[in-house]
């Protein structure tokens, strides 16, 4: 039978009681030698069960704590099975409480761990990349001081060199600039009523030479003269598509397509950014997000591009209180979704 802490205790004190109660009422029966052995017998029953109390409710227990504490500095947090008799709640209570302290500090500690692992990469990858564009300028500039400004031709050819590289690294830190303020919450969103059909055919005239460069063809799925009103920062939204755009653009595959979807809800408009490019492995779906994670890390070195933009799509619609979904497979292209409000009405 398995008891709890105080019946156990409350049985004992009881057990006690009636052994002195017994011999109080027997003392005056008993002879001189007979008195003797009573006291004894009481002597060795009350012992007993006082020590059977406190072996059972707190030696044992404490036993068991120490022997947890001892996993715990082998950072071994699956909890042994009790092999008490009898349950004592609250030293028991002590040993959980203390497992789950534990765990929670080393989920602390690892998540720690994780968070220095991640900034180590981030400023090795920020260095590289800010490296990248400043000796690409540094070497052209040098290569005109030292000889080369003579002739018109390598001159211009190498000033353009180096200010594409300046503007490459000035896209560069203009990005870190935009990321650190959505990390630390300090950019407000101008939210205002657009027309986004209008928006995207903006964005898709925009990056339109470069597309065809790739063969690619842009499509809104939208009728002509067809307005689709939602409450958001306009420029922020228009930074989004740039950003998916030119992603399906440059990592898709030559001669595909990029149609952009509107799926109305009640409150809500579902936007869809689909290609039927390359797609993305099950192990990169989940990084793709990340600052400078590239999936094809041969074009670790590619100039046009600075490896934040999804990361700055992700929080400029978090900022919008949404969520970017994706979804894609290996050879069939890729999904991003997410939702935007509806227009205000005045």
């Amino acid at each position: 039978m398995n008891l709890n802490s105080r019946t156990l205790a409350l049985l004992i004190s009881l057990a006690v009681a009636l052994v002195l109660t017994a011999f109080l009422a027997l003392a005056t029966y008993f002879s001189s030698q007979g008195l003797f052995v009573a006291l004894i017998i009481v002597f060795i029953s009350c012992f007993v069960l006082v020590h059977f109390s406190y072996q059972a409710l707190v030696f044992r227990e404490v036993k068991n704590v120490y022997s947890s504490l001892e996993k715990l500095k082998r950072q071994d947090f699956k909890k042994a099975e009790s092999r008490s008799t009898f349950t004592t709640d609250p030293l028991r209570k002590i040993k959980d409480d203390i497992y789950q302290i534990a765990e929670r500090k080393q989920q602390e500690i690892d998540e720690l761990k994780q968070l220095q692992a991640m900034r180590r990469e981030f400023l090795a990858d920020v260095s590289h990349e800010l490296k990248t564009p400043i000796f690409a300028a540094q070497g052209f500039i040098h290569t005109l001081l030292d000889g080369a400004m003579d002739d018109p031709n390598v001159r211009e050819r190498f000033l353009l060199k180096a200010a594409k590289s300046l503007d490459g690294l000035d896209a560069l830190v203009q990005d870190l600039i935009s990321i650190s303020q959505f990390e630390k919450g300090v950019v407000k969103m101008q939210k205002r009523n657009f027309d986004v059909v209008q928006l995207v055919r903006e964005v898709f005239e925009q990056l339109e030479q470069k597309a065809a460069q790739h063969e690619v063809t842009l499509h809104v799925e939208a009728e002509p003269g067809e307005a689709i009103m939602l409450y958001a920062d306009p420029n922020r939204i228009r930074q989004v598509f740039v950003n998916l755009t030119d992603n399906a653009i440059k990592y898709g595959r030559r001669g595909g397509n990029i149609w952009v979807y509107f799926d109305e809800g009640r409150k809500k408009y579902t936007i869809t950014v689909k290609d039927d490019g390359k797609g993305i492995g099950q192990e990169h779906i989940n990084r793709i997000f990340e600052r400078f994670y590239r999936i094809d890390k041969s074009r670790a070195r590619d100039t046009t591009s600075t490896g934040l933009g999804l990361a700055i799509c992700k929080h400029i619609i978090e900022a919008h209180r949404s969520l970017i979904a994706v979804k894609s497979e290996v050879g069939k292209g890729t999904t991003l979704r997410f939702k935007l409000l509806k227009a205000k009405k005045d």
